[in-house]
């Protein structure tokens, strides 16, 4: 048997941690981009639609600079979405209700409705996807959420 080069700190490809993550992530996007396409809506789109929809929950005005962080995409990006859901009819753009030189960014009456299909479909697509940790789900998800915030 082959021996793994010794660049690898590793035996076996299934011992490094970064490279089992970009498997499951690929295979749970995989999974994300075939349910949205249904819906016409990217996954980087639903991102920021969900987190849109869940903002507005506790805050009147929203930014994209709100969206950037709490979505973790870079503001660059956020804003090219932005502009593709504008086109889409699914978020306006409105004066900030404070701050003069922001944007205030919400959904549209077509947009709340997207969002909470969206959302739907993506809470079907996580349940199927990550039921084989069964009651492990919270313990999974407290790690990454370690993983989040010592990786900020």
């Amino acid at each position: 048997m082959k021996q793994a080069d010794e660049a690898f700190n590793v035996k076996k490809a299934e011992e490094s941690p970064g490279f089992l993550l970009w498997q499951v992530t690929t295979l749970w996007h995989r999974a994300i981009k075939k349910a949205l396409d249904e819906i016409d809506l990217t996954h980087p789109q639903f991102v920021l639609l969900a987190s849109l929809l869940w903002l507005s929950k506790t805050k009147e005005s929203i930014t994209q600079i709100d969206l950037s962080h709490h979505s973790k995409i870079d503001p660059m990006t956020t804003s090219t979405i932005i502009k593709t859901l504008l086109r889409k009819g699914l978020v306006e753009r409105r004066e900030h209700h404070t701050d003069t030189r922001a944007k205030s960014v919400t959904l549209t009456e077509s947009g709340v409705a997207i969002s909470r299909q969206a959302v739907e479909i993506i809470n079907k697509v996580d349940e199927d996807f990550f039921t084989g940790l069964g009651a492990g789900v919270k313990d999974f998800n407290g790690k990454l959420v370690k993983l989040m915030d010592t990786n900020k």
